[in-house]
């Protein structure tokens, strides 16, 4: 952990304020946290991440591991500022729902209501793109995506990148995990409210939820504890490739940190956004066609650990990774980002929400 020399009182009050809990832990909590993050995040001079653990909202721990800029030998701190990749898609659902609660739309609806020349518009529902069983092609799948990655597209050029493409399979046919579906939702938000997608969101989503320190991505904006992001070569690490964030769009182009990503679980929990009937919408699992169910909702996986429900979800963009796990039975959410693509917190955040149910089951006895 990279501790500054320099800590006033009240900030540790502070600390240890936001660290307690209904649940005592044992003392070995803390440390058995560590060391899990430690085997992905163990070098304190390479890029690093940042995690947290909540229960009812109250943070169990919290954390930065390794560096925020290697250049300038910045260490990372919690507060530092991430892209989230695919994590952008809960906020893209959610703001579908949204559209859905004030009437505007129906997640029935089939696409070419809004896109009137969509190909097999009239038989892919938003309800499909939402599901990743669209059937359409994913556009980070197709050879000509290094064409556009660094060229600066509108929503309607970005689906017209890819709505010509051969379908994989009928709508409803199999659940196959989709960004150009998301792109698509995203388009479409803007379609139907008049305004940007990352006004949407700011003024619908993050404002509402406090969540002053997420953005539309950008590489040109001072964004203030700004994690820059890394790969890593043969030859050591280099900075990310650059990507107009005008691709990825509403399918992974959103930027957050820890405390803010909690700030959205918690207005989800306390529907601050939307109603109690769009946000269980959002956290179903729906059948195909031939009424298998399968283990997604609406921008959430919903799977388990050790057979205890969860709602997940994992990120990944050039130079960044990010993982969240919520699990409603204990109040417990679970996140970590991190600034190169060569350390994934996924597993990670798996390990952790193990050990700390199993934490939660033997200190209550």
């Amino acid at each position: 952990m990279i501790i500054k020399k320099l800590i006033t009182p009240l900030v540790l009050l502070s600390f240890l304020s936001n660290t307690t809990h209904a649940q005592t832990l044992s003392k070995g909590y803390e440390k058995k946290i560590d060391s899990i993050i430690q085997t992905e995040f163990g070098n304190k001079n390479e890029p690093g991440g940042v995690f947290l653990i909540s229960q009812n909202g109250k943070n169990l721990y919290r954390k930065a591991f390794g560096k925020a800029n290697l250049e300038l030998n910045v260490n990372m701190t919690p507060d530092n500022v991430f892209q989230i990749g695919s994590m952008t898609k809960q906020f893209t659902a959610v703001a579908i729902l949204l559209l859905e609660q004030q009437g505007k739309l129906n997640v029935n609806d089939p696409v070419s209501q809004y896109i009137k020349d969509y190909p097999n518009g009239d038989k892919i529902t938003i309800h499909h793109l939402l599901t990743h069983t669209s059937g359409i092609k994913d556009f980070t799948k197709m050879k000509s995506i290094s064409s556009i990655a660094q060229k600066e597209m509108k929503p309607e050029e970005m689906v017209n990148f890819f709505k010509n493409e051969p379908v994989d399979f009928a709508p409803g046919e199999k659940f196959d995990y989709n960004n150009s579906g998301y792109v698509v939702l995203g388009y479409i938000i803007e379609l139907v409210s008049g305004t940007s997608y990352e006004d949407f969101i700011k003024k619908n989503i993050f404002e509402k939820a406090g969540m002053n320190h997420s953005y539309y991505a950008s590489d040109r904006k001072v964004i203030p504890q700004r994690a820059y992001g890394y790969h890593k070569k043969e030859q050591g690490f280099v900075n990310k490739t650059v990507i107009s964030f005008s691709v990825p769009f509403s399918s992974g182009s959103l930027m957050s940190t820890v405390d803010d990503m909690l700030k959205w679980q918690q207005a989800l929990n306390q529907n601050l956004i939307l109603d109690l009937r769009e946000t269980q919408k959002a956290l179903h699992k729906y059948k195909l066609n031939n009424g298998e169910e399968f283990t997604y909702g609406y921008g959430w996986h919903l799977k388990d650990i050790n057979g205890i429900p969860d709602r997940e979800h994992g990120g990944s963009v050039f130079g960044f990774k990010s993982m969240g796990v919520y699990i409603p039975a204990e109040d417990v959410y679970v996140i970590g980002l991190s600034n190169c693509d060569c350390h994934s917190p996924t597993e990670v955040i798996k390990n952790i929400a193990k050990a700390t149910l199993h934490e939660m089951k033997t200190s209550s006895k």
